[in-house]
């Protein structure tokens, strides 16, 4: 086993508060190769010839219907992306993962199906299984011959899923645990071969095992009537007296734990490249729509609020899409390092936990930016966009789990400091010193984006350093001022990420535009949180001087946000779609 080694400084979670990124650092969509490009177009023409001209058969759940579409993208190869060569898949990492999901998350019922799959259903076992259960299992899984799920969630243990009551027991003769319990909620549950179950051993030592649907005593319940994401399958999963081998747990029994959490890592990642996919389509309707709809004479797409909400969609996507693909790569960049942590046997990569901030960022920041889409794209549409004769209500409909699943976006914005704060007392990297020697002075010279960057993350160090005199280290458990620095934290990294893209790649004739309307909004929302926080730790005299630091920190020269939006939406109807307005020169 490799012992882990110092990484570079970008490729430490959470370090983009310690310190300051290049462009080169950063890995955009304008990055993709002209092999991962290919694969891309491929996922496309599927999704336009396969799948997008059947929603409703997939909306109202035809029978089989999904299950062969499915394993019609696995003879594509598109469910095998990174899953190891000798095992049947491609071995590929998660910039390309990004680029072919990102085609099949344009419908979420099909893509969240093919995401579990890919994902939390067949990862535990690339990443934590045996070479035997890998060799077994993960050829099945690449071809689409066997369908993937991930059964954690219990009717009682939702954000607090390691409370779950199902239960596994050693048989007499030491061969096999029998599980007893029922699992809520879990996608893919009424096609799926293999199910990813976590159950307590003894009551107590929570621990992974691999479930084939044909042991005895697994059934599954009826479909559940959800508001959205129709087309995919979610059923109860009920274990009675399921007898499982001992040669399928996962690790180790009793460290089941370790799977859970670091699968759900890789799980909310995932949400967020799918949100992102979900609202790149969602603003390509809205905008066909507002080209073809007139009122007054004219369509509605000339007139000033309707640009307003097309461009603020576009800035959105932007910033959300620069986050997946910087970390997308950061996370391929550590697992292609090959450290492995071993706090198990066999020891698991460390590609997987490192970035669990980030991965939490992402998730809620692409829901909620999905779901800003969403809604203003049925604004858009009026009347209609209340029909379910057009796409904006499915959609609307199909974002808000998107909020909920894979820790609710109130756990994981409570996750955020708590990661930061116990990385930092781990020795992972180095927060209290970077607080220690903090200068308050904002940087000299022009006020630019990147100042105001380097800036505000001098105030993130500010804010953890007031919290931690106001309560010490449980300051985490303080949930209304964790949430207000959590919002901070995100917003730093997303300004960074667009920021960083658009320096990179400094032809681009409109991506100044969208980053730099996304700094001028996010330093509002960054000095609104902060002062939300100074106001709940500091007295009287003391919060006048820590917000005029804070003050100070966040100067900024507003720009003329509303030319620059008129700019976007004018060309985004030239281009038709977010995609080809980002490749125009």
């Amino acid at each position: 086993m490799n012992e882990p080694r110092q990484l570079p400084p970008h490729l430490i979670g959470g370090n983009f508060l310690l310190t300051d990124a290049n462009p080169s650092d950063v890995f955009t969509p304008e990055d993709l190769t002209v092999e991962q490009r290919m694969m891309a177009e491929a996922a496309e023409k599927f999704m336009e010839k396969e799948v997008l001209p059947h929603i409703e058969r997939l909306e109202h759940q035809e029978e089989g219907f999904a299950l062969r579409l499915m394993r019609e993208a696995a003879g594509l190869g598109f469910l095998g992306i990174e899953i190891p060569e000798k095992y049947g898949g491609f071995g590929l990492g998660k910039t390309s993962t990004c680029a072919v999901e990102g085609q099949l998350s344009r419908y979420a019922g099909f893509g969240l199906s093919c995401s579990v799959h890919t994902g939390i259903g067949s990862q535990p076992i690339t990443y934590f299984g045996s070479d035997d259960q890998k060799a077994r299992y993960l050829p099945k899984i690449a071809s689409g011959e066997w369908i993937a799920a991930y059964a954690l969630t219990e009717a009682d243990s939702g954000s607090d899923a390691l409370a779950m009551k199902c239960k596994a027991a050693r048989s007499d003769d030491g061969k096999h645990y029998i599980l007893n319990g029922t699992k809520m909620w879990i996608t893919n549950a009424g096609w799926a071969d293999l199910f990813i179950v976590f159950a307590k051993v003894d009551g107590k030592d929570v621990t992974a095992f691999i479930v084939e649907k044909a042991f005895a005593g697994v059934s599954t319940g009826k479909e559940e009537h959800k508001l959205g994401i129709k087309g995919s399958s979610t059923r109860r999963v009920v274990l009675e007296d399921v007898h499982v081998p001992v040669e399928n747990v996962l690790g180790e029994a009793g460290k089941g734990h370790y799977i859970a959490l670091n699968i759900l890592n890789m799980g909310r990642f995932k949400i967020g490249m799918g949100c992102i996919a979900a609202a790149r389509q969602s603003l390509k309707d809205a905008t066909r729509y507002a080209l073809e709809r007139h009122q007054f004479g004219k369509p509605i797409a000339s007139f000033g609020l309707i640009q307003h909400k097309l461009a603020e969609m576009t800035v959105q996507i932007f910033a959300g899409e620069s986050m997946v693909f910087r970390t997308a790569k950061m996370i391929e960049d550590v697992l292609e390092a090959g450290d492995m942590l071993g706090t198990m046997n066999p020891p698991y990569p460390r590609g997987i936990e490192e970035f669990a901030l980030e991965c939490s960022a992402v998730k809620i920041a692409c829901s909620e930016i999905l779901d800003f889409v969403v809604d203003e794209a049925v604004q858009i549409h009026g009347g209609f966009g209340y029909s379910e004769e057009f796409p904006a209500a499915r959609a609307y409909r199909d974002s808000r789990i998107n909020r909920i699943f894979e820790g609710t976006n109130e756990i994981n914005r409570l996750f955020i400091p708590s990661s930061l704060m116990r990385r930092a007392q781990r020795a992972q990297f180095p927060l209290f010193e970077a607080i220690d020697r903090l200068s308050h002075d904002p940087a000299e010279g022009e006020i630019t984006p990147l100042a105001l960057v380097g800036n505000s993350k001098k105030l993130v160090l500010l804010l953890i350093s007031l919290l931690c005199q106001k309560f010490g280290d449980s300051w985490t458990r303080e949930q209304e001022v964790s949430a207000c620095l959590s919002d901070v934290v995100m917003d730093v990294y997303a300004m960074e990420s667009a920021l960083l893209r658009t320096l990179k790649h400094p032809a681009s004739t409109i991506m100044p535009e969208l980053t730099n309307i996304f700094v001028n909004d996010a330093a509002a929302r960054i000095g609104s949180n902060a002062r939300t926080i100074i106001a709940a730790v500091a007295e009287v005299k003391a919060m006048r001087e820590h917000l005029e630091t804070a003050r100070r920190l966040l100067r900024w020269n507003p720009v003329n946000t509303v030319s620059m939006r008129q700019k976007i939406a004018g060309l985004l109807c030239e281009t038709g779609s977010y995609s080809t307005l980002l490749s125009s020169k």
